[in-house]
């Protein structure tokens, strides 16, 4: 036997990554017999199982699929089926994927689709220091000023964003573009970060994931993870050392 927590098993199954298993069970949207999941509970991950949520039964774990997607403006990254701009709508019914990581509804580029769990928290977890490459647009030529500030990290609210690496993408003082790298996901974070610094992001686009780049893939289009780059992907999945 092999008995998992129940928030691994959805994992497993591609219903969504660990950290979304966990508030699904919490909001009180899993069942297993009936009866309300709890977190403590295992469950067996080599038997059939009669585990739904939102009374939808999970079907049990399918091949890993891996595919990389060019996400447009105006979509929702939320699974949400009543929201007709949901990505949702645009990903086949079997297997289920779903985005590891998010981009907002504002942005546009890189997200990688998936029904791997383990994957997916690895790389949404800010403990694996995973990098994310942007191209952004604000409203107004930046600054050294803007550079030196970003870099070191950014509060606003009660937040304190981490170092990041960042360059003009022109002459500063003349070019409103810059590519910048971070190690974090937060909610609107470059967004955030620019207006505490008196600047508005007017386009964003994700055009890397570690070491898998957007490229020339068209918009709004997917297509299959190659083999190297899932090995790059596969092979970055471990903690590093902060000692």
């Amino acid at each position: 036997m092999s008995l998992v927590r129940i928030s691994h098993y959805l994992a497993l199954c591609g219903v969504a990554s660990r950290r979304q298993a966990s508030r699904l069970i919490d909001s009180g949207r899993v069942t297993i017999n009936q009866q309300l999941a709890t977190h403590t509970e295992r469950v067996d991950s080599q038997q059939m199982l009669n585990i739904c949520v939102d009374g939808v039964a999970v079907l049990p774990p399918q091949d890993k699929q891996y595919w990389l997607y060019h996400k447009p403006i105006g979509i929702d990254c939320r699974l949400l089926i009543s929201d007709p701009s949901s990505l949702i709508h645009l990903l086949p019914q079997t297997p289920r994927l779903y985005p590891a990581g998010r981009l907002d509804k504002d942005s546009r580029g890189l997200l990688l689709l998936t029904n791997d769990g383990e994957l997916t928290h690895a790389l949404m977890h800010p403990d694996f220091y995973h990098t994310k490459t942007y191209v952004v647009q604000v409203d107004k030529p930046i600054t050294p000023a803007f550079l030196k500030q970003m870099a070191q990290g950014v509060s606003y609210k009660d937040v304190q964003t981490r170092p990041c690496r960042i360059r003009s993408l022109g002459n500063c003082g003349e070019c409103d573009k810059f590519e910048i790298v971070l190690t974090q996901g937060l909610n609107r974070q470059i967004r955030r970060m620019c207006l505490a610094l008196g600047f508005k992001v007017v386009d964003l686009l994700r055009t890397k994931l570690m070491e898998v780049c957007l490229d020339d893939l068209p918009e709004k289009t997917m297509r299959p993870v190659s083999a190297a780059e899932l090995l790059s992907l596969q092979q970055l999945n471990e903690l590093p050392s902060l000692s």
